[in-house]
């Protein structure tokens, strides 16, 4: 896994890295029709090569590492999710695939409104019944579902809508059905969900075909990348918790695998994404300990939703504080590879535009433009958990519960914790990855110059 680069075309070799000659290469480039995008961002064209002498010491650093991973993804392989019976709560329950075939409407006044025929109602089906709000003002649907799956293939219930709830079905619709074998046979199967399999497929291949129109190749592998992070997560990370392995262990040695991956896959096998690799694992150091630090001093269990506490009942074994750690690790490494990948290629670029550039020069230009995405960045994060929680920010507001009682309370305490944790890391990764890549490129540019002196001193001298 030594990081290389791509090497330069064969009429750059002769050429001393300073201000004209740049500009010349870049006019032959141009002139010779090539098809690198000049006029686009930083990624369509290679990296300058480094010498071999870095390349060996980032190889020194990363190789130890990516060993390392490996064996940890060889020792805690999971070899698939362990044997379970379906308990039926939440969604812990066995499933069978349905069809909407006919629907009329009927009186809502029976059982005080409630629905009658295969099981409860659905998707968040109007209150009633005794001790509840009124009764809903309308006719109901009955909905006639045949179980299109498994083996009472071809058998109908019926459902029954209420005119306020939430979800409505249509004649034909597909429909995900719970099964519970040993309830009564007229309450076996009810509607758990409706099918979006089409829509969902549907918007997935416009996202692919978008990415690799404007991505290109660099599309294609993005893609690529994406699969095999999804796989590493379904295939390792989720099984290997389930098999009663550390979360955070696991998450750790999962996220890294992808980070790698990833990495590489999208922005090639290079000094620059090296870097970008190390500042990413620095950070994600940080993060890891941070949230250790005040989910321990928090108090905080992880413990705060339904999905949470079933997981925990169902399998006892799991850390739910470690569940919680890992999903602040995993959640911030998008973001993480975004941004150091991000400030890498930004003084790489201004060492190509300035060759003459010291570090002090490069670090602090680059800063300026890691500022302004660290702006954007933590912006962005915070803006994501407030939607991802707005249901439970609205319930306080009705509530009104002062801003104190709001943000110290666990469930919310947990989402906080988890913004400013992956937060800290953001911040801490652009002036981190920014001076090891200000470091990098002068250090070797440096070299690169002083060998390239003396092998024209040496051929003046031999011309002599």
């Amino acid at each position: 896994m030594t990081p290389t680069d791509p090497q330069p075309h064969a009429h750059d070799h002769s050429h001393d890295d300073t201000p004209g000659h740049t500009n010349g290469r870049a006019r032959g480039h141009a002139g010779n029709g090539h098809s690198h995008g000049h006029g686009h961002s930083h990624s369509h064209g290679p990296p300058s090569p480094v010498s071999g002498h870095l390349r060996k010491v980032i190889a020194a650093v990363l190789i130890p590492f990516a060993v390392a991973v490996l064996a940890g993804l060889v020792l805690l392989w999971p070899g698939g999710a362990p044997p379970h019976t379906h308990s039926g709560l939440g969604v812990d329950q066995h499933t069978e695939s349905g069809r909407v075939v006919k629907i009329e409407e009927q009186d809502c006044v029976k059982a005080g409104g409630q629905p009658q025929g295969g099981g409860p109602q659905q998707g968040g089906g109007g209150p009633g019944g005794s001790g509840g709000p009124p009764k809903p003002q309308g006719p109901c649907e009955k909905s006639d579902i045949e179980v299109t799956s498994g083996p009472d293939k071809g058998r109908q219930f019926t459902e029954l809508v209420q005119p306020n709830a939430s979800r409505r079905y249509e004649v034909g619709q597909k429909v995900v059905l719970s099964y519970a074998p040993k309830a009564p046979k007229n309450l076996q199967y009810a509607v758990a969900d409706v099918d979006r399999t089409l829509p969902m497929a549907l918007l997935a291949g416009v996202f692919a075909l978008a990415v690799v129109v404007v991505g290109r190749l660099r599309g294609l592998f993005a893609l690529a990348a994406l699969v095999i992070s999804f796989g590493v997560l379904t295939l390792f990370i989720l099984p290997a918790i389930l098999q009663g392995s550390d979360p955070l262990l696991v998450a750790v040695i999962g996220g890294s695998a992808i980070m790698l991956i990833a990495l590489y896959m999208c922005h090639g096998l290079n000094a620059r994404t090296s870097v970008a690799v190390v500042g990413t694992l620095t950070s994600l150091v940080l993060i890891g300990l941070l949230g250790s630090l005040f989910t321990d001093w928090a108090h905080l269990t992880g413990d705060t939703d339904d999905q949470t506490g079933l997981v925990h009942g169902l399998y006892p074994e799991i850390g739910i504080q470690g569940l919680l750690l890992a999903g602040i690790i995993i959640g911030s490494l998008g973001v993480l590879d975004d941004v150091t990948v991000t400030q890498t290629s930004a003084v790489w670029e201004l060492k190509e535009a300035d060759p003459t550039a010291s570090w002090r020069k490069l670090y602090g230009a680059a800063m300026r433009i890691g500022r302004d995405h660290i702006a954007s960045v933590v912006n962005t994060l915070v803006l994501a958990y407030a939607g991802a929680s707005l249901p439970l920010l609205l319930l306080f507001s009705i509530a009104d519960s002062g801003i104190g009682t709001v943000a110290t309370s666990e469930i919310v305490a947990e989402e906080i914790v988890r913004t400013l944790v992956g937060s800290i890391g953001l911040v801490a990764s652009v002036p981190v990855t920014t001076a090891l890549a200000a470091l990098v490129v002068s250090a070797d540019r440096q070299h690169a110059g002083t060998a390239k002196a003396r092998s024209r001193g040496g051929r003046r001298r031999r011309a002599k």
